[in-house]
């Protein structure tokens, strides 16, 4: 109680009070966009580097698919649990442990895939376990993430705050397909794994003796935790009945496993698209170019969105017209790709996919704020997790139609189906208004 009496005079404890000082939230936002870019460059190190490996290791693409899809099967576990600790405990802890693991396994996944050969015709589950670790490390970012920014930003602040920090996946991709493409080019890649893996434990020491080190001395100063202005407020537990029973909670939740299984797809298997239709090009271009799409077109997601509310549009109508941008506009390039056979014209396409994705992070990736402000990891995490389903199904289908058919054109066109289903979902029955 007396904790509290201090905090009240320091803080006022409403919705629209900002916890994070201009320098904190300079600094965490430089963190966490760096954290992010990192937790993608690591992520995309082996569907960049799967088809070298594959060569070596003689992989089929139903071994292959099954590589790349495991990542997700581990990356649906923690998602809940991530925002859920995070809610209750503060995210930055979380963060930093799972940072420490999948920053290693990077950095040992050469001594991992040589030493699986040891294991004979348990090489690949042997991989695959690996993988699903490595996804249950990741899993948890996005999460706890989203529960940092609602517990420390006014509720004005979180949407955009939140948004512009998931543009790091883009940054993390683009590291991975410039710096990845050179040192796979020049050093084989190994070498690419370890420099991609240290670049990640760098980042959780800055995290742990900058970031953090700076925030425990604002709390010292104030007396009190900002995770405890989400206890004060917040009840212990998540009243997930009363979400089941909302039609807006299951459309945002529909929504992103739609958008995330064309996403995750692409995000595995575009650098084997182009390794096989045109193996001519150079791997750093067609591993940059579409990437550098995405962190401008999410600012003209940001900026269209604040556009709207000053013209007094409704905060769910501006989420299905953000979204439906999103999901349109990507099935118009997804029909391009399946016609086409020219190398400019598939690298546009592909740059308008992804580039699009930014308006996603400004409609339905910040919808749980709207839903749940004060539970916004948990719901995040259910979200994720959810969307993360299609991440692998969709990945190891699109490998299974592959091996089959030798079709890309029935990989854009399931993807292009799955994306009409959620935004026709998200438009009849999302909402932004507040359910808890």
């Amino acid at each position: 109680m007396e904790e509290k009496l201090k905090y009240s005079f320091l803080r006022d404890l409403t919705d629209g009070q900002s916890i994070w000082t201009r320098n904190e939230k300079r600094t965490w936002f430089l963190t966490l966009i760096t954290g992010t870019c990192m937790l993608y460059s690591t992520r995309t190190t082996m569907p960049l580097l799967v088809p070298a490996v594959a060569a070596e290791r003689k992989w089929s693409k139903t071994d292959s698919g099954t590589v790349l899809s495991s990542f997700f099967w581990g990356y649906t576990l923690t998602q809940v649990l991530g925002g859920y600790l995070s809610d209750k405990f503060g995210g930055q802890k979380v963060i930093l442990l799972a940072a420490i693991g999948w920053s290693l396994i990077t950095f040992w996944m050469p001594n991992i895939i040589t030493s699986s050969s040891l294991f004979a015709s348990y090489s690949i589950p042997f991989i695959v376990t690996i993988r699903i670790i490595n996804g249950a490390c990741q899993g948890v970012h996005f999460p706890s993430m989203i529960s940092i920014t609602s517990q420390n930003l006014s509720a004005s602040e979180r949407a955009s705050f939140f948004s512009i920090l998931t543009s790091g996946s883009a940054l993390g991709t683009l590291l991975t397909g410039i710096l990845g493409s050179f040192i796979l080019d020049y050093f084989g890649w190994p070498t690419a794994f370890r420099v991609i893996g240290f670049l990640g434990l760098a980042w959780t020491l800055f995290l742990r003796y900058y970031t953090m080190a700076s925030d425990r001395s604002r709390i010292i100063n104030i007396s009190m935790p900002s995770r405890m202005y989400s206890k004060l407020g917040t009840p212990e537990t998540v009243p997930w009945l009363r979400l089941f029973e909302r039609s807006s909670f299951w459309a945002c939740v529909l929504a992103h496993a739609c958008e995330m299984n064309c996403f995750f797809v692409l995000l595995s298997w575009l650098p084997t698209y182009f390794h096989e239709n045109f193996p001519q090009a150079k791997g750093w271009v067609v591993n940059m170019i579409p990437w550098l799409a995405l962190p401008p077109v999410t600012f003209v997601g940001k900026l269209l969105t604040e556009h709207l509310l000053a013209k007094q549009w409704t905060l769910t109508r501006i989420r299905k017209v953000v979204q439906s941008i999103c999901f349109l506009g990507q099935n118009c390039a997804l029909f391009a790709m399946c016609r086409t056979q020219d190398f400019n014209m598939a690298l546009t396409c592909m740059s308008i996919i992804i580039g699009l994705s930014g308006f996603h992070n400004s409609a339905v990736t910040v919808n749980p704020q709207d839903l749940a402000p004060s539970h916004s990891g948990s719901v995040f995490g259910l979200m994720n997790t959810v969307g993360a389903i299609p991440g692998f199904l969709g990945v190891y289908l699109a490998g299974h139609i592959l091996e089959l058919t030798q079709s890309w054109s029935a990989v854009f066109s399931t993807a292009a189906a799955i994306n009409t289903f959620g935004w026709l979902i998200f438009t009849v029955f999302g909402s932004a208004e507040t359910i808890v």
